[in-house]
Parts: structure tokens; C-alpha cells; sequence
């Protein structure tokens, strides 16, 4: 069966469009529900939200379509999508929901399942859902109808989990930093973890009006962490997304470290204190050959996968990995968590600014990243892909990119457009690549 609502990262769209409306949600919910009714004992379902004005909507729906087959249901108000896969796991629930969009404006919204083990679910409990979705639902009986709460303290629990992912011994006293919550998910939580260690905080992207929610802040827009941590003097900025399941750094000078530097340090550092699982890190394609030469140096490996964390985290389990993440910031550390979490990662960072005493700027720019260049080609239908002269221009590029670069060439998972990237030592050799293969696919689809 092909997937019709479930996308890499759950079931994600415009508001009150397509799969996200009040009716869907409620039907997800019903679904999901029923497929995780197992044994005799009373189930549970943990819902947690980020800021968007929608997550009310889907929110409630979820809630009527869960109690609906005889799920209670803990509700946790605004908190990242690493809390609830941790809250899924701590409070024994049967599944857990994320309402978010993650990086996406506020207009969009997405629902993300977790299995009873904190990790997101696998394709048979996907499929099997979609299929439910087509079909009737049988309710439970009125006095098998679940029942709804709040609970006060899941902040407070998911603080105390990120805390602990540092050893006692760490503190960041002394350090400033400036924090960028992209008015998202982690707005209280985050400048909180980090203030309790010790920390002087500048916090931004921290006033949710409902609306703002990644607007021209956090981890996709660092231009307001950049002249926020300058002005401010900080050691550092740390900017996440709208669930807070993305990091990326921002040094003391205001220059951008991306989810290589940040891989490259974190797995460098376990590895130096041999505590590194897999004997290397799981990737991408669209890291960097630069992350890859690194950490073939460090007698490391680099795996890589297709674009997306759920693949990065398939291969982490399937390997015995222990970090892995994507260039634009995604960060998976199982010795912390089932999913990303940019909080933790971002604690890992700060150890190591203030264990080794160096400054940002020395601490995170591990490697030189070798030329790379991302375009869009979109096209109106067909295959461009298997056409003859698109073949011919991407056998040409590679032969004139051997020993020196890379191609990665994919059509998008979610609109008619191919992606072309091209990287290597020479910046005029990836622009002349990326050029070539462009211009035959724009032929092909014309």
C-alpha cells in the first residue's frame, strides 16, 4: 500500500487543507488508538503541541478522537517533540502524539507518532493506520470512554532530562549565551535548563503569540541570534527550531556552525573518551565531503543516507550508532533520547566550550567545507530523470568530479521538483556541474 498521508515525518500540511483539519485529526486519533489498544489495562496517549494557533484545533480534535475508542489521554501543553517522545516512554503510554510543523510558518501544522518505546513508528504501524483512516471506526462502549488531563510537571521532567545528559561535574558558569527558541516549543524550557547550569542567558524568539512561530528566527533565520549574540558580547548562540529537534551555533564572532561541525565535534569528543558506538557517524548525503574526509582522519567512518532524520535514525539502530544527524542541524543521540533533540545537543556543545577553554570559534570549526552548491530545477510532468541527455550530463559531471567531489541529484518527496547538489575542491568545477545537469533537466521537462 502507498502511503497517502504520512509523509518522512509524520502527516504534515496547510491548516484546515487536505490531511490537516479538525475531522482528520480526530480520525488519526481514532485510528492510531485503536491500533495501540493492547491487552487488558487501561491506555494512555501523552499529546504535546508547540505554539502555532492551530495546535488548539488538532489538539482538541485529537483529544475527541482518542477518548473516542477508550484512550485516556495526558496533555502537556506547549513542550519540544524530544519531551514527548520522553514522556511517551516515562509514563508508560501505549503512543504518543507531537502536534507541529517543525521548522514550517505558523499557517502549516503535522502530526507526529511515537510508539510506547519513544521512537517514532515504524512503516507497518504507518501503513496499518493510513488503511484505518479509509474506514469506519468502531467506538467504545459509553463507559469505556477515555478521559482527558493536563499534568503540571512534564517541563519540569524534560528540564531534569536534558540536565542529566551532562555529568554532575559540568556547570556553564561563567559562560553568556544567547538562546533562540524561534517563539517555538522550547521557549521556556531551553533558556531554563541552560540558566539552571549555571549559565547568563540573552534570550529571544522567546514570546509565542501563535503566529510567529519560526517567523525570521531560530534555527532556518540565525540573523537575529547573529546580531543578538555581537551586540550582546555572548560566548556563543544557540538557535533551535519550532519543536526544537534542530540546533544550530552561532559563534562569539556571529559566524554559523552547521550539523556537520556540530557532528564532527560530538562524535569526535565520544570517540576520543571511547565512547563512541558504530565506529563512526551516520549522516546524509547532503553532509558535507568535508564532515567525511574529518572524520576518516580521526580513523572514523561517515554513513550516509537519504535525506531525512528517519532514515539517519534507521541506520543509527540498525548499526549500534550512537550520533547521527543532518547538516541542517537534526541531532540524534540515543545515549540521550529516541529522537533529535537540539537542547541536548546544543549541552553537548557547551561542555565541550567550557571543558576545553577555547572560544567558539576555535572549539567548532573542526574542518573546511569543500565547495557545495544546491539548486532547484522544477518541472511541469514526466521523468526528466530518465531522459537520455540528463544521463549523458550526469555521467559527464561525475567523470569530470572523480577523486575531487561528489554528486547527489534526487527528485523532492513532496512537489515536482529535482534537486541537483554538487560538491568538491574546486568551487568552479561544482558550478560548472551543477549548470550542466540543470540545463538538460530543464530541456528534458520542456
Amino acid at each position: 500500500m502507498s502511503r497517502q498521508f504520512f509523509g518522512t515525518d509524520g502527516i504534515r500540511g496547510r491548516t484546515n487543507k487536505g490531511a490537516m483539519t479538525a475531522a482528520m485529526a480526530m480520525k488519526v486519533g481514532q485510528a492510531a488508538g485503536t491500533r495501540f489498544l493492547r491487552g487488558a489495562h487501561r491506555h494512555r496517549v501523552v499529546i504535546g503541541k508547540d505554539t502555532r494557533l492551530s495546535g488548539y484545533m488538532i489538539e482538541n480534535a485529537m483529544v475527541a478522537g482518542f477518548t473516542s475508542v477508550g484512550m485516556d489521554v495526558v496533555l502537556t501543553g506547549p513542550l519540544p517533540t524530544p519531551a514527548i517522545a520522553l514522556l511517551t516512554r516515562e509514563l508508560r503510554a501505549d503512543v504518543g502524539v507531537m502536534i507541529s510543523a517543525s521548522h514550517n510558518p505558523y499557517e502549516d501544522n503535522g502530526i507526529k507518532l511515537f510508539g510506547p518505546d519513544g521512537f517514532k513508528l515504524s512503516d507497518e504501524d504507518e501503513l496499518a493506520i493510513e488503511a484505518m483512516l479509509a474506514d469506519e471506526i468502531a467506538l467504545a462502549d459509553a463507559p469505556e470512554i477515555g478521559r482527558a488531563r493536563r499534568i503540571e510537571d512534564a517541563r519540569g521532567r524534560y528540564i531534569h532530562a536534558v540536565k542529566a545528559s551532562l555529568p554532575n561535574s559540568v556547570r556553564l558558569d561563567g559562560l553568556k549565551i544567547a538562546v533562540d527558541c524561534a517563539n517555538g516549543a522550547a521557549y521556556q524550557v531551553a533558556p531554563s535548563a541552560f540558566w539552571e547550569l549555571g549559565a547568563e542567558i540573552v534570550a529571544v524568539g522567546v514570546n509565542p503569540n501563535g503566529k510567529n512561530i519560526n517567523d525570521r528566527c531560530g534555527s532556518t533565520h540565525v540573523g537575529l541570534l547573529q546580531e543578538t549574540v555581537v551586540t550582546s558580547g555572548a560566548d556563543i548562540g544557540i538557535a533551535l527550531d519550532g519543536d526544537a529537534d534542530r540546533l544550530i551555533v552561532v559563534d562569539e564572532k556571529g559566524q554559523t556552525i552547521d550539523g556537520d561541525q556540530i557532528m564532527a565535534l560530538i562524535g569526535s569528543q565520544l570517540a576520543a573518551r571511547g565512547q563512541l558506538r558504530g565506529g563512526g557517524v551516520v549522516a546524509t548525503v547532503m553532509s558535507n565531503l568535508g564532515l567525511e574526509r574529518f572524520l576518516s582522519g580521526q580513523g572514523l567512518t561517515l554513513e550516509r543516507t537519504k535525506v531525512g532524520d528517519r532514515h539517519v535514525l534507521e541506520r543509527m539502530r540498525e548499526g549500534g550508532f550512537n550520533v547521527g544527524g543532518e547538516q541542517s542541524g537534526h541531532m540524534i543521540l540515543l545515549d540521550h533520547g529516541t529522537t533529535g533533540d537540539g537542547t541536548v545537543a546544543a549541552l553537548q556543545v557547551l561542555a565541550a566550550l567550557v571543558q576545553s577553554g577555547k572560544r567558539a570559534s576555535e572549539l567548532l570549526h573542526l574542518f573546511d567545507p569543500v565547495p557545495q552548491l544546491l539548486r532547484n530545477v522544477r518541472f511541469a510532468g514526466g521523468k526528466p530523470l530518465e531522459a537520455a541527455q540528463v544521463k549523458t550530463a550526469i555521467a559527464d559531471a561525475e567523470a569530470a568530479l572523480a577523486g575531487r567531489g561528489r554528486l547527489v541529484i534526487r527528485p523532492s518527496g513532496t512537489e515536482p521538483v529535482i534537486r541537483v547538489m554538487a560538491e568538491g575542491d574546486d568551487a568552479g568545477e561544482v558550478e560548472a556541474a551543477v549548470a550542466s545537469i540543470c540545463h538538460a533537466v530543464e530541456k528534458a521537462a520542456a
